[in-house]
């Protein structure tokens, strides 16, 4: 629940901080490309904040596409419905996964991490119908990293941990298999004499 509030807490400062309104509406729809084949902003991009010159700085930006910008040209019917689809059932399944008890102490983890960022995303989706974004990582402006937001941040990390998990799970199964090979059967319990077979035979 804190990775969900400080991540819209992030977009709301960004958008207030590193962007404006137009004075009119694109005349293109949300997310879709204009007579020259462009996606324009709803927002304008103002000055970014620079936090290492050269290589980390807080931009504006519109995310039509998942994490990343991932399926950023579908159809916008088929990025609602799938990507909304996609986060309330993964959600759901990681969620109940996690009510019985499964997978150890990094699954545990994860769990928070991959449904807050979900659900974060989800509520620019259905707000806006594109995700704000605001870290931008390059190389002095000659290579640059997708942008994205803290919502990605969680789900990148709950991801790789939900991998760890996986390992370190495999890794126990096959320790107890093989413990229980190694192990030595157990001898078969020895049957006890009737009374009547031990007592001694008169003479």
């Amino acid at each position: 629940m804190a990775l969900l509030v400080a991540d819209l807490a992030g977009k709301e400062w960004a958008e207030g901080a590193l962007s404006a309104e137009r004075p009119t509406e694109p005349e293109a729809a949300v997310c879709e490309p204009d007579e020259y084949d462009r996606v324009v902003y709803r927002r304008i991009m103002t000055e970014p904040v620079v936090i290492i010159d050269g290589y980390l700085e807080l931009r504006y930006a519109e995310n039509c596409g998942a994490a990343f910008g991932l399926m950023r040209g579908a159809p916008p019917l088929a990025r609602k419905v799938v990507f909304g689809v996609a986060a309330v059932l993964a959600s759901v399944a990681l969620f109940m996964m996690f009510v019985r008890g499964r997978g150890g102490k990094l699954f545990a983890v994860s769990v928070p991490l991959i449904v807050s960022g979900a659900l974060g995303n989800l509520v620019d989706r259905v707000r806006y119908g594109y995700v704000v974004d605001f870290v931008r990582f390059h190389l002095q402006d000659t290579w640059s990293y997708p942008t994205f937001n803290v919502a990605d941040i969680g789900i990148t990390v709950g991801v790789v941990l939900l991998v760890l998990d996986g390992f370190r799970d495999a890794k126990r199964a096959k320790e107890a298999e093989r413990a229980a090979q190694e192990r030595p059967p157990a001898a078969a319990p020895a049957e006890r004499a009737h009374p009547r077979e031990t007592a001694e035979k008169p003479d």
